[in-house]
């Protein structure tokens, strides 16, 4: 058997939330459904400090800075680069992501002249399946962010979200498509029901959900970080260990933007169960 990789801990902070005027069906940030959830325009700035130092703390190399909205605006672009520079000055180890919708190659310098490492933008799912769960906005909008993420300089984080009702076939166009970006990192999501949504859930089974990681992991290479992110508590359980022998060797840790997590307690724990080591940075090598 080969040697277990050092797992890569990533933590997440809803910055601007649930005020979202796009109608992605899988997302209660959207304003069209009227989920119950905390909703802001923009959080303290300290607040987003003090959370970037209680992650490290728990220690998540990696640091997401998440709005909600379709894409960047002037206001939102000084907000997140305001945070990412108060993050960068005060939590030293901490690589910094991104995740702001769609952006220019002009905005994302931007964010990289203010300290973020990383952008996130997920294709969701394949080009044909997309109209399905979005209407407000096109599919070739995210894979072009993408494209602009990497014009710019930044390391791409991108991958989708599973079970939305797609057939199998789009699930290989969609891992097809996030391949032919060439990421550096590869989140998997799994879809997580809410009574507000108009998708239905008929959930995934551990095993089919263990084998779109496998799948995922043969068909973007051994290069990405691939990352096992919302939706893991409910869809793996106690089984959740079981995707790093299916090939992820990274997952967030806490919270997510409008649903619980795991403590980090139980995911350092369970990690150390099965013989895991905990990755101490952002780049290859810094594993510690």
């Amino acid at each position: 058997m080969p040697d277990k990789k050092p797992v890569f801990l990533c933590a997440i902070s809803n910055i601007s939330s649930g005020h979202c005027q796009q109608d992605c069906k899988f997302c209660t940030q959207s304003v069209r459904y009227g989920a119950t959830i905390e909703r802001y325009y923009h959080k303290p700035v300290e607040t987003i400090v003090e959370e970037a130092k209680r992650a490290r703390e728990r220690k998540a190399a990696g640091f997401c800075l998440v709005t909600a909205g379709r894409g960047l605006d002037d206001k939102t672009l000084r907000f997140v680069c305001e945070a990412a520079e108060a993050v960068k000055k005060a939590v030293e180890g901490l690589g910094l992501i991104a995740c702001n919708g769609t952006a220019t190659v002009e905005q994302l310098r931007i964010l990289k002249e203010h300290g973020i490492d990383s952008y996130n933008h997920n294709l969701e799912t394949s080009e044909a399946f997309y109209p399905r769960i979005c209407t407000t906005h096109k599919w070739r909008e995210r894979y072009k962010t993408c494209e602009n993420v990497k014009t710019a300089g930044l390391k791409l984080c991108t991958g989708g979200i599973f079970g939305l009702g797609e057939p199998d076939k789009e699930r290989v166009s969609m891992l097809e498509s996030v391949a032919s970006l060439e990421p550096d990192s590869v989140p998997l999501n799994f879809f997580h029901p809410n009574p507000a949504l108009p998708l239905p859930a008929p959930g995934l089974s551990v095993e089919e959900a263990l084998s779109l990681v496998r799948m995922a992991r043969e068909m973007v290479g051994e290069r990405p970080r691939l990352m096992v992110a919302g939706g893991r508590e409910i869809t793996f359980g106690e089984e959740d260990w079981r995707i790093f022998e299916a090939g992820a060797n990274a997952i967030v840790i806490g919270d997510y933007l409008t649903t619980e997590g795991a403590a980090p307690w139980r995911d350092h724990a369970m990690l150390a169960r099965h013989g895991y080591t905990i990755a101490e940075g952002c780049e290859a090598g810094d594993e510690g």
